[in-house]
Order: C-alpha cells, then structure tokens, then sequence
C-alpha cells in the first residue's frame, strides 16, 4: 500500500474506530484527573498509561477476564516498584529482574506481543526513570489501579451501543461458514472429486474455532448487556444467542460426520443418490437462511421449511442396498435439520415431530 493509498483510507478507518479514540481519551483523562487531584499523587504517570494497556488488551473481553488484565498491569507494576526498591533503581540488576519477571507476568495474563512490549516498556520507566514510591502502598500502584479500573468502566459506558453485537456476528460468521462447507460437500458428491471432499472435511475440521468465538461471545453479552436492554427484551435475544452457541457446536460435529461420510462414498466410487445431494443443498440452505435471521426474523420460518425439506430429500434416498457412508450420511442430514430447528427456537419435542413428519412425508 502506497502513501498516497494509506492516506486516502484514513478517514475510513477513523470513522470505523472513532469510539477507540473517545474511550482512549475520556479513559487516560479520568485516570489522570483521580490521581492528581483526587489522591494528590505527584506525577501519576502510570494511572493514564495503565487506563491505555487495560484499554487495549481487555476490549472486546469477557468481564472477568478484563479484570485479570487489571489485576496483571497494576500488579506488574507493583513488582517493578518492589524489585527497584530492593535491588536498587538504575541499574542492570534491577533491569534484568525486572523484564523477566514483567514477561513472566504478561504471558501468565495472556498478553499478545503488543501489551507486552508496552508492559515491558513501563516496568523498565519503574526501575530507571521514575524515583522510588514510599508508604505502606505505593503510588504507582495505586496509580495503575485507578488506571485500570478507569478503563474498564468507560468502556462499559463508552463501547458499541449493542452489545449484542459481536456475538450476533459470531453466529452470523459460523452459520455461513457451516453453509459453505455443505455447499462443498454437495459439490463433491456431484463431480465425484474425491479431493474436493476431503478438503470440505478439512475445512469442517477447523470449524470449532469459530464455535469457541461464539461461545466467548454469548458469555461477553451475558455479562455486559445489563447496561442497554430492559429485562425483557434481554432476556429473549440472550437465550437466541446462547441457544445459538449450544446447538451450533451439535450442528458442527455433525456436518464434520457428514463430510467425513462423503469421503467414504467418493472413495469407493460410488455415484450416491441425487436426492441425497438435494438433502445437503437444501440443508446448505437452511442454514445460510439462519445466517440471515438475527437481522430478519422473518427468515426463521423460511429457515425450518428449508431444513424439513433436507429431511425429507434424505429419506427419499434410502433404497435397498445403499452403502454404510450413504446412510450415515442420511442420518447427519437429520442430526443437522434437529439442531437446527432447536436453534431457531422450536422446543425440543416440537422439533423432533417435524422431522419424524418429515422423514414419513
């Protein structure tokens, strides 16, 4: 990217992070503020650059888990102020002590390279630049406590107006990927490539990950969207998505079943039923159609019919004499069609009944 290029996109990009410029400022500020003038700490340097790593590494977080990065910022500094005080500041020593025991701390915290380097950075202010802290508690401590706290309450009452937001993305980012491989697998099946298959398979394989970043999603919103939606109205689009996280891992574990099956027939050149491949589109359809349904609830009911019809295309393909992968691959198609009405909320015992329907339709 030339400079010309850079330039042209940056007001893209500020429009895209202008809260992170109004959390950074509003958090550095305040924390400033209540040590100057609140506790009349001289030169609290650390509370504003406290606020800015707490800031950074715990945005996006989990609750509990921002509060561990306060706990590990303030905390580092409280050691880099012990270490000085006990080695003596401004010298090899005491710097040497201090970066490992820094490091140490950072990885214990989950700290990506970024938050570390700049936790290093600060400690080494600590045990060269900055004169020793007396009293039972020292300043800096104290200093970066307010600082991480600061943070941590602004971007409660500064972050993204729905909170709801990310995981909805979440789930939104999983039910495409799910519907792209079974798109996949159809094709194989098709064009009977073998290698096409295993590399959905593959692609399934990895599909986890996207259901762990669900999962930490929905805990996230628990937790912080108290702040925004009355009890109602929260309690419903909290079960959505929790629902969501529970039945998508189902859903996963079997689509990977199901593209593991797939193999197994491309394998022994077996060309499987054309309804059976109809079953897989229609449940890639389903899918892609609860993908759509946070932003338009219209779609849930689209959504069911399509995964029914998955159903009801897969038990057509059933004849005498079909080959193990084929029937197992029949019977993810309906694993998969369950999970997915459960997802899109129909009870248990009323999901289960569609889909006997279904299979005796």
């Amino acid at each position: 990217m030339d400079a010309r290029t850079a330039l042209a996109g940056g007001p893209a990009r500020l429009r895209k992070r202008w809260r992170f410029v109004l959390e950074a400022t509003v958090a550095a500020s305040l924390a400033f503020f209540i040590s100057a003038r609140l506790l009349d700490h001289h030169q609290p340097f650390f509370a504003p650059a406290s606020a800015l790593l707490v800031l950074g590494a715990a945005r996006g977080q989990r609750r509990g888990r921002a509060i561990e990065v306060v706990i590990g910022v303030a905390g580092g500094v409280l050691v880099a102020d012990l270490i000085a005080a006990w080695l003596g500041p401004g010298n090899t020593i005491t710097v040497a002590t201090v970066i490992a025991a820094t490091s140490a701390a950072a990885i214990l915290v989950g700290a990506g390279t970024a938050l570390m380097m700049q936790a290093l950075a600060t400690s080494i202010y600590v045990a060269v630049v900055t004169p020793a802290t007396h009293g039972i508690v020292p300043d800096r401590f104290v200093d970066a406590l307010v600082g991480g706290v600061t943070a941590l309450v602004v971007t409660q009452l500064l972050g993204p107006r729905d909170p709801l937001g990310p995981a909805t993305n979440a789930a939104t980012a999983l039910y495409d990927e799910v519907s792209a491989i079974l798109k996949d697998v159809a094709a194989a099946l098709r064009a009977g490539d073998e290698e096409a298959g295993r590399a959905a398979l593959d692609r399934a394989r990895e599909a986890d990950a996207r259901v762990d970043r669900l999962r930490a999603a929905a805990e996230g919103a628990h937790e912080s969207v108290w702040l925004v939606y009355r009890s109602s109205e929260r309690n419903e689009r909290l079960e959505v998505l929790e629902r969501a996280a529970v039945q998508c891992d189902y859903l996963v574990r079997n689509v990977r079943v199901l593209a593991r099956s797939a193999v197994g027939v491309l394998r022994i050149g077996e060309p499987p039923p054309e309804e059976m491949v109809q079953a897989i589109d229609a449940l890639a359809a389903s899918v892609a159609l609860m993908s759509a349904a946070p932003i338009d609830e219209h779609l849930v009911g689209d959504a069911r019919a399509a995964a029914l019809a998955a159903v009801s295309s897969a038990s057509a393909a059933v004849p005498d004499g079909i080959s193990l992968p084929q029937v197992t691959i029949v019977g993810q198609v309906r694993a998969s069609a369950i999970d997915l009405l459960r997802a899109s909320g129909l009870p248990d015992r009323d999901a289960t009944d569609r889909i006997d329907a279904a299979l005796g339709g």
